[in-house]
C-alpha cells in the first residue's frame, strides 16, 4: 500500500489531543455516497444513542449537530415530544433536505432544519436543554473548539452528549490482511483530511480541554455477528472503499491506487461471506453538564 500520506504531507497536521495544528477545517471523510447514508439510515436513537436517552423528557429543546439522513433525530424528537422540539443541522443542504423528508414521512412537525457549521453555530448562548453530535467529532478540524460552541449554545444545567467511534479499537474475526490493511488506510486518510479516526478514547479529554467539569464517560459497542448483518457491514464498506469521497481522497492524496483499492474491497466482501465472520465497533460517549 503507498504510504505517500504520512504525517509529514499533510496539509493539516493532527496533534495528540485531535485538533488540526495547522487551524484548518477538516474534510468530511466518507461524504454522502449512497454506502455511507446506508449505514447512517440504520442508525437509531436506541442503537446509537442510547447513553443519552435517560436525560431526555417532554418539553425539552434540543440541538442535534450533523444530523445526516435525521433517523437519530427523528427518535429523539418523538422522545422529548410533546412540547419539545428539535433543531436538525448539518454540513450539507443535500444531506439535511433529506433528513426533513424522513421526519415528514414520519409525521413529525416539532423538527427544524439548517445547515451550520459546528465550530460556529448560528444560535444564541443558552438556547437548548441538550445538544447532541453522534459521530461528528472524529471529523472535525478542532474538536475542542467544537465543543465549546456546542457548550455555549447549551444552557446551564443542561447537557452536551457526544459518541464517537474509535477505529484503532475495532475488531474483527477471522484475522484478515486485507481489513488490516483498509484499516491502516482510513486512518492514514482520515488524518490528512485533518480529523481524528481514534476519536472515541479523546472525548473526555476533549471535553474537559473545552472547559466542562462534570463528564461522565462511557463506552458501548456496535456488534455485527450474523450473517445477514456481517454481508449488510461488509458490503457497504466494500462499496466505500471504491467509489465514496474516501476512496477519491485516498487516490487524490496518493494514499492508495485504484487497484489496491479494490483489492480491499475484495477482502471486504471476502470476509463478510465467510460463515464465522464477527464485527465489533468501540463507541466512546460523553455526558458533559453545562455550569
Amino acid at each position: 500500500m503507498n504510504t505517500a500520506g504520512n504525517a509529514g504531507s499533510r496539509a493539516g497536521r493532527v496533534a495528540e489531543d485531535g485538533r488540526n495544528t495547522a487551524g484548518g477545517s477538516a474534510v468530511y471523510t466518507h461524504g454522502h455516497h449512497e454506502s455511507v447514508l446506508r449505514s447512517h439510515r440504520w442508525r437509531t436513537a436506541e442503537n446509537s444513542a442510547a447513553y443519552l436517552l435517560g436525560e431526555l423528557r417532554p418539553g425539552l429543546s434540543v440541538l442535534d449537530v450533523g444530523c445526516g439522513p435525521g433517523t437519530i433525530t427523528a427518535d429523539l424528537a418523538q422522545r422529548v415530544a410533546p412540547g419539545g422540539r428539535v433543531t436538525a443541522v448539518d454540513a450539507s443542504a443535500e444531506v439535511v433536505e433529506q433528513a426533513r423528508r424522513h421526519a415528514a414521512e414520519r409525521g413529525l412537525t416539532g423538527i427544524a432544519f439548517a445547515t451550520a457549521d459546528v465550530h460556529a453555530l448560528d444560535f444564541p448562548d443558552d438556547s437548548f436543554d441538550v445538544v447532541h453530535a453522534h459521530q461528528v467529532l472524529q471529523h472535525v478540524g478542532d474538536p475542542v473548539r467544537a465543543l465549546r460552541e456546542m457548550r455555549r449554545v447549551c444552557r446551564p444545567g443542561g447537557i452536551v452528549a457526544a459518541r464517537d467511534a474509535d477505529y484503532a479499537a475495532m475488531t474483527w474475526y477471522p484475522a484478515a490482511p486485507g481489513l488490516d490493511a483498509w484499516l491502516a488506510l482510513y486512518r492514514r486518510v482520515a488524518r490528512a483530511n485533518g480529523g481524528e479516526p481514534d476519536a472515541g478514547r479523546r472525548l473526555h479529554a476533549w471535553a474537559r480541554g473545552a472547559g466542562f467539569t462534570e463528564v461522565a464517560a462511557s463506552a458501548t459497542s456496535w456488534c455485527f455477528a450474523t450473517g445477514e448483518e456481517t454481508a449488510w457491514w461488509s458490503s457497504l464498506w466494500a462499496d466505500r472503499t471504491t467509489a465514496s469521497a474516501y476512496a477519491e481522497a485516498a487516490t487524490r492524496g496518493g494514499h492508495a491506487t485504484p487497484a489496491e483499492l479494490a483489492s480491499l474491497s475484495a477482502a471486504w466482501r471476502a470476509w463478510g461471506a465467510h460463515p464465522d465472520a464477527w464485527f465489533s465497533v468501540l463507541n466512546g460517549e460523553i455526558l458533559a453538564r453545562v455550569h
